[in-house]
């Protein structure tokens, strides 16, 4: 049986409403009264109680083996303090059990906007060289427990990433 592992490289792009349409929205600030519209977060909360919360996290870098969706909501997170960061993420291809790994993607997230990710998105991180960043996260209040499902690369394909 081979153990070797092998870390593969990912070249973060800078995000934008295009690029990450597949996994997700890209919100940025709108000017205050604007009307609600396809460029505002399209959300699905509905199936539990919102949790919107704060969550710090200290120098996570950037590598990562381990990928997680959420099937029962959507998904926001972005940095307080303007912060830039970086997320992996693999299309929600719901009736698969475990992420297609030709289809991973990174991206570099400027600190003014905020992302959403759709139903079922794999995703990795928050990942960053900062000591310690803030992030506001809006899921439900028992995402963790309940409709929390990971995958790791390193037992299925003895495959790390690194965000390079």
């Amino acid at each position: 049986m081979n153990t070797s592992q092998t870390v593969q490289q990912l070249q973060p792009e800078w995000i934008n409403s295009e690029n990450f349409r597949r996994y997700g929205q890209v919100i940025f600030p709108s000017p205050d009264g604007k009307n609600f519209g396809v460029e505002d977060a399209q959300l699905n909360l509905n199936n539990g109680t919102p949790r919107f919360y704060i969550m710090r996290l200290e120098k996570r870098g950037r590598k990562f083996h381990k990928i997680t969706r959420h099937l029962q909501c959507t998904q926001c997170l972005g940095s307080l303090e303007g912060k830039d960061w970086l997320i992996a993420v693999c299309p929600p291809h719901n009736d698969l059990q475990e992420p297609v790994l030709a289809e991973i993607a990174a991206f570099r997230i400027p600190g003014n906007c905020f992302i959403k990710l759709h139903e079922g998105t794999w995703h990795a991180g928050p990942y960053f060289e900062h000591e310690v960043v803030d992030f506001y996260n809006l899921e439900l209040a028992d995402t963790n427990v309940v409709d929390h499902f990971t995958h790791d690369f390193l037992q299925s394909r003895q495959v790390a990433f690194e965000m390079v």
